[in-house]
């Protein structure tokens, strides 16, 4: 048996994938359930009465948003259309690779999304600059809560692993 590499797991490169690949979709379903809960918004938004009456530039927000939304959905159930059409071709490490990088792709674009459309919101809402502060201040706890503290606890165990390799 081969193992993928010594991380306390005794698995083979392929029982690697399988536990990847049902860890990635379980991730996958909680973001497709908020992007089709925030996508189903944006397509009623137009049919309300109050739209005809957006400033140009609101409108602008909302086509970028609708779009940015679109871009998410495609990426995030990319993944899905990625395995059923390579599904029994011996590719479940090259297809898990694949579909962990169109699952960081569709979190990138959630995060542009989930901003353009709290700015349109808030415009609405507010009339006024505060709407940008608020929408940058979310930005910025968005891109802590899903980028930031990731990327720490991968540095922090980086650093414990070389100084243990040190010692």
């Amino acid at each position: 048996m081969a193992v993928a590499r010594d991380d306390g797991r005794q698995e083979s490169q392929e029982e690697r994938a399988d536990r990847q690949w049902g860890e990635l979709l379980q991730e996958l379903r909680v973001a497709q359930t908020g992007v089709q809960i925030l996508f189903g918004f944006l397509l009623a938004v137009v049919f309300q009465p109050r739209f005809a009456e957006l400033a140009e530039a609101d409108r602008t927000i909302y086509v970028v948003t609708v779009i940015l939304g679109s871009s998410t959905a495609a990426a995030l159930i990319g993944p899905v259309s990625y395995h059923r059409l390579l599904s029994g071709r011996r590719m479940k490490p090259q297809t898990v690779a694949w579909a962990a990088r169109l699952t960081i792709l569709g979190l990138v674009l959630l995060f542009c999304t989930m901003c353009s459309a709290l700015l349109l919101i808030l415009r609405v809402a507010l009339h006024n600059q505060l709407a940008l502060w608020l929408v940058a201040g979310m930005a910025l706890w968005f891109a802590v809560c899903w980028f930031v503290f990731p990327l720490w606890a991968i540095a922090r165990d980086n650093r414990q692993e070389a100084t243990s390799s040190e010692s």
